[in-house]
C-alpha cells in the first residue's frame, strides 16, 4: 500500500511539476522575450489596425569604450482624429482644436470633416499626453484620441545616408533607405527574417514561437560607426563640401585589419526627421556604395603592387619618361605634359606620373593588370549591410585594345565604387589581405545573446613584402611630396596617395571639363588601424586632389590617431 501510495505522489510531483515548468515558461517568455511585443499591444489599440503591432526596434552605433549611442528609436504619443458621422459643426469644432493644434489647417480640416461616410480622419499627430487629456476634456462630439508611434532619429543628419529613415505605409511604420531599409525584416519583427536564422538568437526565438504562436519579437541593430569618429569626420569633409562648392562628397573610416567600418559621410546630407522636405530624391542615396566613379591616379599604386609582387619591378627601377605616350592612336600624357627624363618607380608615385603606370602595365602585360585589380576586389560587390550597393567592371579590359589598359593603369577607364576602393587599398594596408566591409557590429534580441559581426579575411592577395614595399613608397609620398611635405607627422609614418581624374561626359562617350577628385590614405602606416578614402564631385576653385583633400584628411587622420590613443611609431 505505502509503495503504491508513493507511486502515485511521485506522479502528481512529476506532474506537477511539468506544469510548473510550462509556467515558468510562458511568463519568462511573456515578460522577457515579448516584453516589447506586449507593450506595444497594450499602447496601440488604433481605432483602423487589424493586427497588433511589434515595436521597431532601435538603431545604435557602438562607442569606443562598448557603450550604444542612439539614432533611430520609437517615441510613443497620440493621434487626433475625428469621426465626421458625429460632428455637427465642423467651424466650432476646428475653433476649440487650433487653441492645441495652431498648424491644424483651416481647408484642410473642413475638408476631411465633411466626409460623412468616413468614420476615421486623423486631424493632428504627435500630441503629448497632456495635449491629448486636454482634447478629450472638451468633450466634443466626434472628436478622439488615440495612442500612436512615430520614428525619431535624435542624431538628426548624422550619417543619415547610413541609417537612412523609416515612414507610415498606411498604419505601418516601415524602411525606406540605409539601414531602416536593408534590416527592415529584423527591426519590424518579420517572421521570414527570425526563420532564416540560424543562430542561437534565432533558434531560441523561433522556438518560442512555436509554444505560444502569434508572437513575433523585432531586433535592434548596433553599428560599427564610432559616434566621435562620425562627427569629425562629417565636420570635415561638410567644411570641404562648402569651401569648394562641389556636387557631393564622401568619406569613410575603415579598420584596415578587419573591415570594420568606423565612419562614413555623405555631402549632402538630410534630416530623417524631416525627410519629406528634401528638394530631390537624390540626397537619398549614399553614393559610397550606390555609384561608380572614375578614381584616377589613387590607382597608381594597386598597379605598381602587382608589377613588385610578380617580380617585374621595385622601388628603384627606372624607365625613360618622355611626358607623353601614343597608343592605339591616342595620346596619354603626364598630368602636365612634361618629360622627367630617366626616373624610377618612387618617382611615379610622388609625381603622379601616367607614363610611369603605363610601364609598370606593359612590363607585367595587360592580363595580368587585370588579375590583380580582380584580386583586389573590383568588379564583384565588397557584401557591405547597406542597400542597392552596385559593382565596377573589368570589361573595358576585354576590348583587345592596349589603350584601355593602359588608362586603367593610372585610374581612368576603370569605376567603382568607393567602398570598393577602400576594401582594395587596404590590401596594401594590412599586409596583403582582402577583409570584408562591415558595418553591422552586432544584432540584439530580447531574452538571448548578441550576435556579433565576425570579420571575414582573404589572405595571400599580395606578399607581405610587397604591401611593405608598396607602404614605404606611399610613406615618402607624404614625407617629401605632397604638397611640398609640408604635412611630414613627426610622430607617425602615414601612406597616402591623391588622385584627380576627368569626368565622363554624361552622354557616355568622352570627357567633360569637370574632375573628381580623390585621396587616400592610412596610418600608422606599417601597422594602420585606420585606412581612409575621400572624394569630391566636381569641385570649384582647384584642379588637383593635393589642393582640396590633403588638410581634410591629414586633420582626420591626426583625430583618430589622438582620440584611440595610438602610440606613435616614429
Amino acid at each position: 500500500m505505502k509503495s503504491q501510495l508513493d507511486g502515485r505522489m511521485l506522479a502528481v510531483t512529476c506532474i506537477l511539476s511539468v506544469f510548473g515548468l510550462i509556467i515558468v515558461s510562458r511568463l519568462f517568455f511573456l515578460q522577457v522575450v515579448s516584453r516589447s511585443y506586449y507593450q506595444t499591444l497594450a499602447e496601440r489599440q488604433h481605432i483602423s489596425s487589424k493586427d497588433a503591432s511589434v515595436r521597431r526596434g532601435n538603431i545604435y552605433f557602438r562607442e569606443k569604450d562598448g557603450g550604444l549611442f542612439s539614432v533611430a528609436t520609437v517615441k510613443s504619443g497620440y493621434l487626433v482624429y475625428v469621426d465626421p458621422r458625429k460632428i455637427k459643426d465642423a467651424e466650432l469644432v476646428y475653433e476649440a482644436l487650433l487653441k492645441f493644434f495652431p498648424e491644424i489647417d483651416r481647408e484642410d480640416f473642413l475638408n476631411r470633416a465633411s466626409k460623412k461616410n468616413d468614420p476615421f480622419e486623423i486631424v493632428a499627430r504627435r500630441a503629448s499626453s497632456e495635449l491629448a487629456q486636454s482634447v478629450l476634456e472638451l468633450e466634443l462630439a466626434g472628436v478622439g484620441v488615440s495612442p500612436e508611434e512615430w520614428r525619431f532619429y535624435p542624431a538628426k543628419e548624422l550619417a543619415s545616408s547610413v541609417v537612412g529613415f523609416a515612414g507610415y505605409k498606411d498604419d505601418e511604420i516601415v524602411g525606406r533607405y540605409g539601414i531602416e531599409y536593408s534590416q527592415e525584416d529584423l527591426l519590424k519583427g518579420s517572421e521570414n527574417y527570425l526563420q532564416g536564422r540560424r543562430t542561437l538568437a534565432g533558434t531560441f526565438l523561433d522556438w518560442g514561437k512555436k509554444i505560444f504562436p502569434g508572437v513575433k519579437s523585432s531586433g535592434s541593430v548596433v553599428l560599427t560607426i564610432e559616434p566621435q569618429a562620425q562627427f569629425f569626420l562629417e565636420k570635415v569633409l561638410d567644411d570641404a563640401y562648402k569651401k569648394w562648392k562641389v556636387q557631393r562628397a564622401g568619406a569613410i573610416v575603415m579598420d584596415p585589419a578587419t573591415g570594420r567600418i568606423l565612419a562614413m559621410a555623405v555631402r549632402p546630407a538630410f534630416d530623417p526627421n524631416h525627410y519629406g522636405e528634401v528638394e530631390s530624391l537624390g540626397v537619398f542615396i549614399n553614393p559610397i556604395t550606390e555609384h561608380i566613379y572614375e578614381l584616377g591616379s589613387v590607382f597608381k599604386p594597386l598597379t605598381m603592387a602587382a608589377g613588385i609582387d610578380l617580380g617585374k619591378i621595385s622601388s628603384k627601377t627606372t624607365y625613360f619618361d618622355q611626358g607623353f605616350l601614343v597608343i592605339d592612336g591616342k595620346r596619354i600624357e603626364n598630368y602636365d605634359g612634361k618629360g622627367r627624363g630617366t626616373a624610377d618607380m618612387q618617382r611615379v608615385l610622388s609625381e603622379s606620373l601616367n607614363t610611369g603606370a603605363v610601364f609598370v602595365m606593359r612590363q607585367i602585360g595587360s592580363a595580368a593588370l587585370k588579375d590583380y585589380f580582380g584580386r583586389f576586389g573590383f568588379g564583384g560587390k565588397t557584401g557591405i549591410e547597406l542597400p542597392g550597393e552596385v559593382s565596377g567592371s573589368l570589361a573595358n579590359f576585354e576590348s583587345g585594345r592596349e589603350i584601355e589598359s593602359a588608362t586603367a593603369a593610372f585610374g581612368q577607364g576603370i569605376a567603382v565604387t568607393p567602398i570598393e576602393f577602400l576594401r582594395a587599398i587596404s590590401v596594401l594596408a594590412n599586409g596583403g589581405k582582402l577583409v570584408r566591409p562591415f558595418i553591422v557590429d552586432s544584432i540584439l534580441f530580447d531574452g538571448a545573446p548578441d550576435e556579433k559581426t565576425e570579420p571575414q579575411i582573404i589572405d595571400g592577395i599580395i606578399k607581405p613584402e610587397t604591401a611593405e614595399e608598396i607602404t614605404r613608397m606611399l610613406v615618402k609620398v607624404v614625407d617629401e611630396a605632397l604638397v611640398g611635405g609640408v604635412l611630414k607627422n613627426a610622430h607617425y609614418s602615414i601612406a597616402a596617395k591623391t588622385g584627380t581624374a576627368q569626368m565622363p561626359n554624361e552622354s557616355g562617350r568622352g570627357y567633360s571639363n569637370d574632375y573628381l577628385h580623390a585621396f587616400f590614405g592610412y596610418g600608422p602606416a606599417y601597422s594602420a588601424r585606420f585606412a581612409i578614402v575621400m572624394f569630391l564631385v566636381r569641385p570649384q576653385g582647384a584642379r588637383y586632389a593635393s589642393e582640396t583633400l590633403s588638410v581634410p584628411f591629414i586633420e582626420t587622420m591626426k583625430f583618430l590617431l589622438n582620440y584611440y590613443n595610438v602610440p606613435p611609431d616614429r
